[in-house]
């Protein structure tokens, strides 16, 4: 098993800055199977979608309406990754889960954060 703690977020207004935070702890074997570590987000209108991935090796997914605006970050060492959010826009608010992917061959296991609330507004 492994648990995601999630810190950061709160409030910022259009056009600033905020930064989500989540350290990975628990089990050795599964944190040494990493294959990926992301951030998801939840809107009450809207299903939990992707937001930025980053895969074991460094590549990196981001999401159209973020690209170019949030940057994902890993350190391995450290079993972390923060998500860096600039230039926010109010629909950038919502609940941001940390999201873990783990492949231990035959079977995958996803772990998931509890969820930190990020609000941009005036």
């Amino acid at each position: 098993q492994v648990h995601l703690a999630e810190s950061g977020g709160g409030l910022a207004q259009p056009g600033g800055s905020l930064r989500v935070s989540c350290v990975a702890s628990g089990s050795i074997s599964h944190l040494s199977n990493i294959y990926a570590m992301g951030w998801y987000r939840q809107t009450p209108t809207m299903e939990r979608e992707l937001v930025a991935r980053m895969m074991t090796g460094g590549s990196t997914y981001y999401a159209d309406s973020v690209s170019g605006r949030f940057t994902i970050s890993r350190d391995d060492a450290k079993n972390t990754v923060d998500l860096q959010m600039n230039s926010l826009k109010p629909e950038d608010t919502g609940v941001y889960y940390c999201n873990l992917d783990v492949v231990i061959p035959p079977r995958d296991y996803e772990y998931w954060g509890q969820g930190i609330q990020v609000t941009v507004a005036s």
